[in-house]
């Protein structure tokens, strides 16, 4: 995951005891050390303080989580997905991050929702896995069990399994955000990474562009509300968590697992004489799928090139682009805008729309930017999906000709 941060006060030595105004003399209440950390005792963990018992809880009653019910995609087609006509202007106030996002597309490894967003959500705990949320457009504060994070547009915010937190929206704009939901956890790819975890010199980014939250936050309060997601015997569903103290009550915490973000403006991208391929596009990979984007980047300097994509079948994958800013070359003419979504699923060969192929020739520049998500198991659609689908876009190949 992440490297390793200490923040706030932890005592010398990791499982021994820490008190309130301790300075060797052993005075003071203990603080209750929670362990964070991902396969069992295997993996990446942080060690957390609190002022209270983080597992004092006092009612838990079921929550409704929002429809994640899934229509398959057949009769087997490509699809364009209007991502900004899901949420009306008039719903802005009332909608938050957490219970107002809307289902585009899942599967049993994956979830991608959307949201337009001015009111502060709930606590809230993923217990499912983890949560890529990309900024669209926006600003927020997300306040979390390890601190706050202040994230904007252009921001990937990395929120690991069952961290509580809450998204408070700032500024004038609501915030427009694109949720990538791991059954799972998620991290940069293996051959970014040295053996030992450190990013290598030929990663498109590395340690100095991923930034977690500032100084732990103190909140008080009793029977303190918490929505928390998790597995059921029949999939996903939701429980209400009444907890005694307020969860945000941690003094110090050290390890290598919290949350955090990163700028898509920070990626460097990877760039060659001939097309390359989406795999150097890569920032982020989860079981069973992956996340790239494309961003702003000089293109193809061989004399012969053609800059736009060749055409490709999708073998073993569906291939999901959300296009977020500038002008995506490959697809004039389509349909496709700021906002879209665009599904090529296995089983088609898909590529530029007519005519890219052969404006693209000459072209020294992309100036576009766009988050794809690539699954290796098929992709049906959310209640969202279904609502905000372009139905010409399948024949739009056909039809440009």
């Amino acid at each position: 995951m992440a490297h390793y941060r200490r923040v706030g006060h932890v005592p010398p030595k990791r499982h021994t005891q820490h008190r309130h105004n301790d300075h060797g003399g052993g005075e003071g209440r203990l603080y209750f050390e929670e362990l964070m950390g991902e396969e069992g005792f295997s993996s990446d963990s942080s060690l957390l303080y609190h002022r209270e018992i983080p597992s004092a809880i006092v009612d838990s009653q079921p929550w409704e989580i929002p429809d994640a019910a899934t229509t398959p995609n057949h009769p087997l087609k490509p699809r364009h997905l209007k991502l900004h006509d899901l949420f009306p202007k008039e719903t802005w106030a009332e909608t938050d991050v957490v219970t107002g996002r809307r289902l585009i597309l899942g599967n049993s490894d994956v979830r991608l929702s959307y949201v337009v967003s001015a009111a502060d959500s709930p606590l809230y705990r993923n217990a499912t896995g983890d949560e890529i949320v990309y900024i669209e457009s926006g600003t927020a504060t997300v306040e979390t069990v390890f601190g706050s994070l202040e994230v904007k547009a252009g921001d990937y915010v990395i929120v690991p399994t069952s961290t509580t937190h809450r998204w408070l929206p700032t500024g004038d704009q609501p915030l427009r955000a694109y949720a990538i939901e791991a059954t799972g956890h998620t991290a940069p790819p293996k051959r970014y990474l040295s053996r030992y975890g450190q990013f290598l010199e030929h990663a498109p980014y590395c340690e100095r562009d991923l930034h977690g939250p500032g100084d732990p936050i103190q909140v008080d309060g009793t029977d303190v509300e918490v929505l928390v997601k998790h597995r059921g015997s029949r999939g996903l569903t939701g429980t209400r968590m009444t907890y005694a103290r307020h969860p945000f009550d941690v003094v110090g915490w050290d390890g290598c697992l919290y949350p955090f973000t990163f700028s898509v403006h920070d990626f460097e991208p990877i760039t060659g004489r001939v097309h390359q391929p989406p795999p150097a596009h890569q920032v982020f990979e989860g079981h069973n799928f992956v996340v790239c984007n494309f961003v702003p980047r000089k293109v193809d300097y061989h004399p012969l090139s053609i800059p736009v994509p060749y055409y490709h079948s999708n073998v073993d994958s569906d291939e999901v682009m959300f296009y977020c800013g500038g002008d995506y070359e490959a697809r004039k003419g389509s349909g496709i805008g700021q906002g879209s979504v665009s599904v090529h699923p296995g089983g088609f060969a898909h590529g530029p729309q007519p005519g890219a192929y052969e404006r693209s020739i000459g072209v020294e520049f992309f100036d576009e930017l766009a988050v794809m998500v690539d699954t290796f198991h098929p992709l049906e659609l959310g209640e969202g999906g279904l609502a905000c689908e372009d139905d010409a876009y399948a024949w739009t190949w056909a039809r440009q000709r």
